[in-house]
């Protein structure tokens, strides 16, 4: 088990894991789209364990930039990066599962209407990267 984690720590890691769904909902736009999306990566969120788990369903929900892509992209992406980096050095047995947890997240909200655009396909590719090892 690893060590606990701070409230910082765990808003970074919901608002990298929520923001990921919000930058993917928000590349195919439509409100009913965006309630069906949010209830279909709910049922993701609810799979994580540990302290993966603690920081998705306690505290504040994240507060995310609105006007532009761009800006929820600068602000999510480093998100999720730090997030990894949280993890290596508190959990590192949990860095697999909130890396699998996002992006499963991300799919399902991209598929939950109408399949994945090409602008969700795109997301999602950032968010992969945004997870990935430092070179």
């Amino acid at each position: 088990m690893g060590q606990r984690l701070t409230d910082d720590e765990r808003l970074t890691l919901k608002t990298g894991a929520f923001g990921a769904v919000f930058l993917v909902s928000n590349a195919d736009p439509g409100m009913l789209a965006l309630l069906r999306e949010s209830f279909a990566a709910s049922g993701v969120m609810a799979q994580a364990g540990g302290p993966v788990k603690e920081a998705l369903t306690s505290g504040p929900l994240p507060t995310l930039p609105r006007d532009s892509a761009l800006e929820v992209e600068s602000v999510v992406l480093p998100a999720l990066g730090r997030a990894v980096e949280i993890l290596r050095e508190k959990s590192p047995e949990d860095v697999a599962g909130y890396r699998s947890l996002v992006l499963a997240a991300a799919d399902r909200v991209a598929r939950a209407h109408r399949g994945v655009a090409p602008g969700e396909a795109a997301a999602i590719d950032k968010i992969r990267a945004a997870l990935a090892e430092p070179a």
